[in-house]
């Protein structure tokens, strides 16, 4: 009876501490969310749209037409930006050639994606955290980079959301970096996304999250029309195409099928920015995208990065892909006036909240572990400092294992912390936490013994 007391003591103390837990917002990040305007997206949007067409293949010398010239027009609002930022934010085209390669690409091109950097505070802390929409569009042929495509939705919103995040952002100081980038080629391919993310692995930039927006402003679906603005879906592959050899045994043996770290950084987004954005729900996909459909969080994806896909709940399939014109009373093409642009403004929001909050976050904690020295129905866990930054203290996540989202947060300054909760009912895992409330990614525990 001596040695249960301790142990009952234990499990209220840990009670009442999971009772008081209570994550405020963040001031900083809410007068950000504020700052988001559904006006300054719409004209973001008209200009995209003013270019006649942004495919890949389309002129690269007009200065009022192509992709040349929206490449020039996005460099040149990132430059703005700029100027707010005592020198922090830097922009430029990243291009390279590509050359023709029997698909869907006939001749050689200046592929570039537009990249602006907002460089971190902390000399120490290496994490980037990236925000992508693509810049190209297409008419109902990919190949056809002669007539209009206006490109409203796919993808002139997630390009005006990555615009209007450098907008605000870029204003505020964060200790890690962020990288607000259009990409080219998504249509042909996903050919930016692949060069970019090429590069950076070979660089080893240490990228924690890629958050992708594609198709994220509309409202309404092709075969219902229901409005839906209250909703937004974010897609996450659950193992990595690198979860081979070992590494596949060891997530089999613990049954860490649905903690890889695309499904971490889209439980994060859902719990963030739920917690900043008034009415809108974040409807987590088990999938890395829409059924047998892609888009440029892939190539990240593929090269060991953690990336998600923000897109709209139900997509509008005529105006998408298509020629504008108008056919038994449907009017098809990818036009503003089907944009909802307070939805819009909500899902960049999203986005804003999810980006400040892990970028002013610490690093995620080290070598967390759960020790399995001897058999027991309690679980203890241990783990170190984050690497950089100034960790006021941990979150300890709980959740069952049939559970999508964490269930339970419980606060601790310790670098250890025994749970009356089995190991084997439970999944856990560690964040570290500023004293402002800003939470890392969670680590799941490794076997220590």
């Amino acid at each position: 009876m001596r040695k249960l007391i301790p142990f009952l003591l234990s499990f209220f103390m840990i009670q009442f501490a999971m009772a008081q837990v209570i994550v405020k917002r963040d001031a900083e990040i809410e007068t950000m969310v504020k700052e988001i305007n559904s006006d300054s997206l719409k004209a973001h949007i008209y200009n995209l749209v003013s270019f006649g067409t942004r495919n890949t293949l389309s002129t690269q010398g007009n200065s009022t037409r192509g992709i040349g010239a929206s490449k020039q027009w996005i460099l040149s609002k990132f430059n703005a930006f700029a100027t707010q930022s005592q020198g922090r934010l830097t922009a430029y085209v990243d291009t390279t050639t590509y050359l023709p390669d029997g698909k869907r690409v006939n001749r050689a091109i200046a592929l570039g994606n537009v990249v602006a950097t907002l460089k971190g505070t902390d000399p120490n802390d290496k994490r980037i955290f990236i925000i992508s929409g693509h810049l190209d569009n297409m008419r109902t042929s990919v190949m056809d980079s002669v007539g209009d495509a206006p490109g409203a939705n796919d993808d002139g919103s997630g390009t005006a959301a990555v615009i209007e995040c450098a907008r605000v952002m870029s204003k505020y100081k964060f200790p890690a970096t962020i990288i607000f980038v259009t990409l080219s080629g998504e249509e042909q391919g996903l050919l930016g996304a692949y060069y970019m993310a090429n590069k950076a692995k070979a660089a080893s930039w240490k990228i924690e999250a890629v958050l992708n927006n594609d198709i994220m402003g509309s409202n309404n679906s092709s075969e219902t029309n229901i409005i839906n603005n209250t909703q937004i879906r974010v897609f996450s592959e659950g193992l990595s195409v690198l979860d081979t050899g070992r590494v596949a045994m060891q997530i089999r043996s613990l049954g860490l099928e649905n903690d890889g770290r695309a499904r971490q950084l889209a439980r994060y987004v859902k719990e963030v920015g739920e917690r900043y954005i008034d009415n809108l729900q974040v409807m987590m996909i088990y999938r890395n995208d829409r059924f047998l459909r892609g888009g440029d969080h892939t190539a990240f994806a593929e090269n060991g990065f953690a990336a998600v896909r923000f897109t709209e709940m139900n997509e509008n399939f005529y105006h998408q892909h298509q020629d504008v014109r108008k056919e038994k009373d449907i009017q098809y093409g990818d036009l503003p006036e089907f944009l909802d642009f307070e939805y819009l403004r909500k899902n960049t929001a999203l986005n804003l909240a999810n980006l400040a909050n892990l970028a002013k976050a610490p690093a995620v904690p080290e070598e967390v572990k759960v020790d399995v020295k001897k058999l027991t129905n309690a679980t203890y866990l241990y783990w170190k400092a984050p690497k950089s930054g100034n960790a006021k203290g941990y979150y300890v996540l709980i959740r069952e294992t049939t559970s999508a989202v964490w269930q339970k947060k419980i606060y601790t300054e310790t670098l250890e912390v025994r749970l009356p909760y089995s190991k084997d009912n439970y999944f856990f895992g560690v964040q570290s936490v500023s004293a402002e409330g800003n939470e890392s990614l969670p680590v799941v525990p490794s076997a220590g013994r």
